[in-house]
């Protein structure tokens, strides 16, 4: 519907006719019995002639017997003519041969409503036209830097490849283009890809020249590239992106952390299968456990030597635990372990209420902790910078913020915040998140 520049007033109006009847037999109904009821200066006739009163649209459908519909008016006069002029509209009995009612249901004011779509589109603005003005320095020159990075990548054989694979010492095999572009992106340029899960020949050649790591998919395609590669190149070590996800999904923290984790081929060769590598909380990858470790202990244990026994020896302790004749001290309680992973740490800590916040390094040692209202200069002030926190508390952009200027590569929060800019080096997750809901 479109409507003259002078409109200030729309006329929302719910027409029901006991009948069938059409548009035009509720345009006359309008025209016909109202006029003379407002005198001449506010005949709908002379109202329109003088564009005061704009076009009336009607909507109208019939069904059962029963027509219904909405009829809408425009107006450029005042509040008080234009009220005049709906009460008119209510005092319609008929529409053609059949008995109607009209009645307004809303009288609008076109410029509130100009003045609501102005604000909604002022919003959308503000949130996105001003992005790029937005970044920092320090974002200006990384988006500068992976731009080159991914300008870098080149061929090997014909399979895309980072820049140092033909003349590199090292090859990092990952499984497709995307990989090594994200490696690129991350300073990482002897990443070759070998476009599925069928090792081509070159790669595999590749392989036995070069000291060479496979960096794989967290996936049943990652565990196949693996055992082919075993049968058709030499690879020194593996590292495998976590659970489910692909190393090209990696953050930089994230992939630099797996290939830290790396471990020799022959660790995860001698496990069951490939995922018997356990996944770190931190997402990296560690050997399994030796099973006969267990083994090799209670052999230690059966072959320890015998009591000694004559005249010399202590006695013997009885079923409680006591020496015959001497009685037993109490034995001391052993002190709680500290926590030893992330998980633990945020159990402890969030689980725990404590409403503190630890800062944990590489190795997830407790560095400090501090209340959960002081993480922001716990974290700034930390001699040693963090490489995980766990807060007992909301995640605010604020501390954000401090965590990855000072490298902190994961946060586990009681709960997140709003954030209008989120770095893509710091890995965020609630408490729920890690350790599912209780």
């Amino acid at each position: 519907m479109t409507f003259n520049d002078t409109t200030k007033y729309l006329i929302h109006a719910d027409v029901t006719a006991d009948g069938v009847v059409e548009r035009s037999d509720v345009v006359g109904a309008i025209f016909g019995q109202t006029e003379g009821l407002l005198g001449d200066d506010l005949d709908i006739h002379d109202l329109q002639q003088s564009s005061r009163v704009g076009r009336i649209d009607v909507e109208i459908a019939s069904q059962a017997g029963q027509s219904t519909g909405t009829v809408t008016v425009s107006t450029s006069m005042d509040k008080v003519e234009t009220a005049v002029l709906a009460a008119a509209l209510e005092t319609i009995e008929r529409v053609g041969p059949c008995r109607a009612t009209l009645e307004v249901s809303r009288i609008e004011d076109t410029r509130a409503a100009a003045r609501r779509e102005v604000v909604g589109r002022a919003r959308e603005l503000l949130s996105t036209a001003f992005d790029e003005t937005a970044l920092s320095s320090d974002e200006l020159l990384e988006r500068v830097r992976e731009s080159v990075r991914v300008e870098d990548i080149t061929e090997y054989e014909g399979y895309p490849a980072g820049p140092r694979v033909a003349d590199g010492d090292a090859v990092i095999v990952v499984e497709g283009r995307a990989d090594v572009l994200q490696l690129l992106k991350y300073g990482i340029k002897n990443a070759v890809a070998v476009e599925g899960t069928n090792v081509p020949e070159p790669i595999a050649e590749l392989t036995k020249d070069r000291t060479t790591t496979a960096f794989l998919d967290g996936d049943r395609g990652g565990e196949l590239i693996m055992k082919e590669l075993e049968q058709v190149g030499e690879i020194d070590s593996i590292a495998f992106a976590p659970q489910g996800r692909s190393v090209e999904d990696l953050a930089r923290e994230e992939a630099l952390a797996a290939l830290r984790e790396k471990v020799s081929l022959r660790a995860v060769a001698d496990a069951a299968t490939p995922r018997e590598v356990i996944a770190a909380t931190d997402g990296s990858t560690r050997p399994a456990p030796d099973e006969t470790s267990e083994v090799a202990g209670a052999a230690e244990t059966a072959e320890s030597p015998a009591e000694p026994s004559g005249p010399d020896a202590e006695p013997a302790p009885d079923e409680g635990g006591a020496t015959a004749g001497v009685e037993a001290e109490p034995e001391a309680e052993p002190e709680p372990e500290a926590p030893a992973s992330l998980r633990e740490h945020a159990e402890d800590a969030i689980g725990g209420g404590t409403e503190t916040v630890r800062l944990l390094d590489g190795e997830f040692a407790e560095l400090a902790s501090a209340p959960a209202e002081e993480a922001f200069e716990a974290v700034r002030r930390a001699e040693e910078p963090p490489r995980a926190i766990v807060l007992d508390g909301e995640l605010s952009q604020r501390v954000l913020d401090v965590a990855a200027q000072r490298g902190v590569s994961q946060v586990i929060a009681r709960e997140r915040g709003q954030y209008v800019k989120r770095p893509t080096s710091v890995r965020i997750r609630t408490f729920d998140e890690l350790v599912g809901p209780a």
